[in-house]
């Protein structure tokens, strides 16, 4: 649209001029509109899965989504998370801060998980904010943070800024049973799958949402299905599917996590028979419910096309963090520093993008919504955050940019206070103790990483407990990380390790990027 200035002008000479000279005024307003509507900003979606790995073969499933995506443009090979726990990787990607300016530890209250913190600081400076002063038209579906709508805070009357359409679920993953904050209001949810299906249900809103919209603003969609988080409960079409998949033999798993942290050296090598059964268990049911991620991707891309829209749209695929199933002896979950559980999947295809490529520089979770602005047409250098625009990486003949030559992966581990209902054996301190009392988190659980690719394929890791762990891999020589190598490096490459550490850790804004 017009300026502001532009419209001033026009007022200003209106009471000076005769009818001939208004008419003239007014077909050159109506011609600025309409070149402002020619020059559309490109609509951008953003699909963002639970607990999708893709060290463990987890874009399996998704043969779909490869080729409608992945194929279609762009497939990140080092896609990593900042922090491998959903409640503060979310807060990521919302708020394109690492973990350490936006405060959010873990999935918990205390954490600052969703807490009137984030609501009065980073919520009120996340992307849509900026997307909306653009005009766009913007839709959320699915999860949110694990501790939204909860009494706490603010029940489901609390709708972030930036966002046209809220339909939220309150609280962690589920797929039947729960409730949505539908534009601040509570909508209660049964276990019907017509009715009440959550991965089918938002992308049914986000298709009535694209018809309804107004076609001379570009939108913004963001999807957020419960798949592959547990409890794994797939659509009645796909309860048979790969029910003799069982969870891959090779790299780390069942092997014991010797030189590593306290938490890695106590499970039980080899593992129980019934873990294993547990995990293989948890593994295809995890498949299941990503081949209904496939089918909303496959009915996405089809209303694209129908409304005309799919040359104008930038379509993001991606997860908030990695997995594990048996890599070294620990049953399932995510929060460890390894590549199974910080590197994600990430495909992209849009305008500019050529098909088929495969793009080896590395992007953290922190980008996506610098991207998704510098898309909008943002002037990205006046946004406060700490992430970079990957744009010039997709698409070289619309931006020019450089890529990071290393970066920062951190977490806060959390534990029980008092012992741990399912291990008590093991004191306090101690978290998500299953199966078998094999415990995945604890207080101590507390590091930082450093990732190098340039001068060398390295991670590097301190913890904050009282042994001052440190770990050292090759990822060059040893990928699925089996050895730290931390007596065996020189110890001036460690100095600079620990000096590039300690930097990305107190970085903000244009120092996490000027590295």
């Amino acid at each position: 649209m017009a300026s502001s200035h532009t419209r001033e002008a026009l007022m200003s000479r209106r009471v000076t001029v005769g009818a001939p000279g208004l008419l003239l005024l007014l077909s050159l307003f109506t011609c600025l509109l309409r070149c402002a509507l020619c020059a559309k900003a490109s609509n951008v979606i953003l699909i963002l899965t639970d607990d999708l790995d893709v060290e463990l073969g987890g874009m399996t499933p998704l043969k779909k989504t490869q080729a409608l995506i992945g194929d279609a443009g762009a497939t990140f090979s080092h896609a990593y998370t900042a922090t491998p726990l959903c409640c503060p990787s979310r807060s990521s990607i919302l708020s394109g801060k690492y973990p350490h300016n936006h405060m959010v530890h873990n999935n918990s209250l205390s954490g600052n998980c969703s807490s009137k913190a984030w609501q009065a600081g980073p919520e009120m400076q996340a992307f849509p904010v900026y997307l909306s002063k653009k005009f766009y038209q913007t839709f959320y579906g699915g999860k949110y943070l694990n501790q939204y709508g909860t009494n706490e805070t603010g029940g489901v009357g609390h709708v972030p800024p930036g966002w046209d359409q809220w339909h939220v679920l309150v609280g962690n993953s589920k797929y039947y049973n729960y409730t949505l904050s539908v534009n601040g209001k509570a909508e209660e949810h049964g276990d019907n799958y017509e009715k009440d299906y959550l991965t089918d249900l938002i992308l049914n809103r986000s298709l009535n949402f694209l018809d309804s919209r107004s076609p001379q603003h570009p939108f913004f969609v963001m999807l957020c299905p419960p798949a592959p988080h547990s409890p794994w409960t797939a659509a009645p079409a796909y309860q048979n599917s790969f029910v003799n998949v069982k969870a891959p033999r090779d790299g780390s798993f069942n092997k014991p996590g010797k030189d590593k942290h306290w938490l890695l050296r106590q499970p039980v090598n080899p593992m129980l028979n019934s873990s294993i059964d547990y995990l293989d268990n948890a593994f295809h049911k995890r498949w299941q419910t990503l081949l209904s991620v496939d089918d909303m991707v496959e009915k996405l891309v089809k209303k694209l096309q129908d409304i005309k829209e799919l040359d104008n749209t930038y379509i993001f695929f991606t997860s908030d963090n990695g997995y594990h199933t048996g890599q070294f002896s620990l049953p399932i979950d995510k929060r460890q520093l390894y590549e199974f559980d910080i590197r994600v999947p990430l495909l992209v295809r849009g305008p500019g993008i050529k098909p088929n490529q495969t793009l080896q520089d590395p992007v953290l979770n922190i980008d996506l919504p610098m991207t998704i602005l510098d898309i909008a047409g943002v002037n990205i250098s006046l946004v406060d955050m700490d992430g970079q625009s990957f744009l010039p990486q997709l698409a070289p003949s619309l931006r020019n940019g450089t890529s990071r030559p290393y970066f920062l992966v951190e977490y806060t581990g959390e534990g029980h206070t008092a012992k741990d209902p399912q291990c008590p054996k093991l004191g306090p301190g101690v978290a998500e103790c299953f199966p078998d009392c094999v415990c995945e988190d604890a207080f101590n659980n507390t590091y930082a990483c450093v990732r190098t690719f340039k001068d060398n394929d390295l991670q590097y890791c301190e913890f904050a407990d009282d042994e001052a762990f440190v770990e050292v891999y090759n990822m060059t020589a040893d990928p699925h990380q089996l050895e730290n190598v931390v007596k065996k490096v020189d110890p001036a490459l460690l100095q600079v390790m620990n000096q590039r550490l300690i930097k990305l850790q107190s970085c903000k804004g244009d120092s996490c990027r000027n590295l």
